[in-house]
C-alpha cells in the first residue's frame, strides 16, 4: 500500500484533476445564482425592452407572460393611431395639469 500512496504525491496530475473538480463546483454554482438574480430580464414575467432608443430603427420587444410581440418604428414622429384625451398645462412651479377632454361641451347660462 505505501507505493500507492508515493505515486499518488508524485503525480502532478493529481492535484491539476482537483484544481479542475474545483473550477467546476464554482463555476455551477455562479451560474445557478446568476439565473435566479433579480437582474434576469428572462426571469419576469412581463418585460419591455427598447432597443436603439429615439433613433430611426428603434424596436421594442415586449414579453406578457409566454407572449413575445416587437414592434418597429416606421421612423416618423408623430404618427400613429389614437385620440386626442385631453391636454396638459405646465404651471410656474413646475407641476402640470391634466384636463380631461369629455364628449359633453359644459353648459352656458
Amino acid at each position: 500500500m505505501r507505493f500507492l500512496e508515493e505515486d499518488e504525491e508524485l503525480n502532478p496530475i493529481v492535484s491539476a484533476v482537483n484544481l479542475v473538480d474545483v473550477f467546476l463546483v464554482i463555476i455551477a454554482a455562479l451560474l445557478i445564482a446568476l439565473a435566479q438574480s433579480p437582474l434576469n430580464i428572462y426571469a419576469n414575467d412581463d418585460v419591455t425592452v427598447i432597443k436603439n432608443a429615439g433613433k430611426p430603427n428603434m424596436e421594442m420587444i415586449v414579453k406578457k407572460g409566454k407572449e413575445i410581440k416587437q414592434f418597429k418604428s416606421n421612423g416618423a414622429i408623430g404618427s400613429g393611431e389614437g385620440s386626442r384625451a385631453g391636454v396638459a398645462y405646465k404651471m410656474t412651479d413646475g407641476s402640470f395639469v391634466y384636463v380631461p377632454e369629455s364628449d359633453q361641451q359644459p353648459s352656458q347660462k
